[in-house]
């Protein structure tokens, strides 16, 4: 008797993250001089959200996941200002699909 193997691929499982390297910002700070922009001020403004805001002044909000891994990463963060990142998820229209956030 043969046995026959099925294997089902969903879209999902074969997209690849991309990752884009900015600045972490607050979403009330993002039209701001980021690169003075303080640790101190990003969570202080944490209710409203971060992104990232690419070298071409772009500013990409990030979904929940990635606010709560934003907010994580710069309370252990010792760096002051200036919160260069590498970020890897998914675009989805002006979001990203947060995976990880690793700050530089």
């Amino acid at each position: 008797m043969k046995r026959m193997l099925v294997v089902s691929i969903s879209a999902g499982a074969l997209a690849f993250a991309d990752s884009w390297t900015g600045t972490i910002v607050d979403v009330m700070c993002k039209g701001k001089d980021v690169a003075n922009h303080t640790r101190q001020c990003a969570l202080s403004c944490a209710r409203g959200g971060y992104g990232l805001v690419l070298s071409d002044g772009k500013f990409v909000k990030f979904d929940e996941t990635g606010n709560a891994t934003a907010l994580s990463r710069l309370k252990s963060s010792t760096k002051d200002k200036d919160m260069k990142a590498r970020v890897t998820g998914k675009l989805d229209g002006d979001l990203i699909r947060v995976e990880s956030i690793e700050l530089q």
